[in-house]
């Protein structure tokens, strides 16, 4: 576990304004999809929505994530 807060720590040291307004999407985007109530007509519009702004930051998000893992410790 500690491990995991030490790459975590290492992302946030290289990571800009860009990359933690991304994490911010990407959470509330997941969040949408996870607690939608809404009315059906509208739901499968907003489930679409709300997948494509998760996979659009999730994907570079996690490249970079990985990319600081497999760096050396310095």
């Amino acid at each position: 576990m500690k491990r995991l807060f030490n790459y975590a720590d290492r992302y946030i040291k290289r990571s800009d304004w860009k990359d933690l307004a991304m994490i911010k999407f990407c959470l509330f985007s997941i969040g949408m999809i996870a607690g939608m109530r809404m009315p059906e007509r509208n739901r499968k519009q907003a489930e679409g929505i709300a997948a494509v702004v998760f996979v659009a930051t999730y994907i570079p998000l996690m490249a970079k994530f990985f990319a600081v893992m497999m760096e050396k410790e310095e």
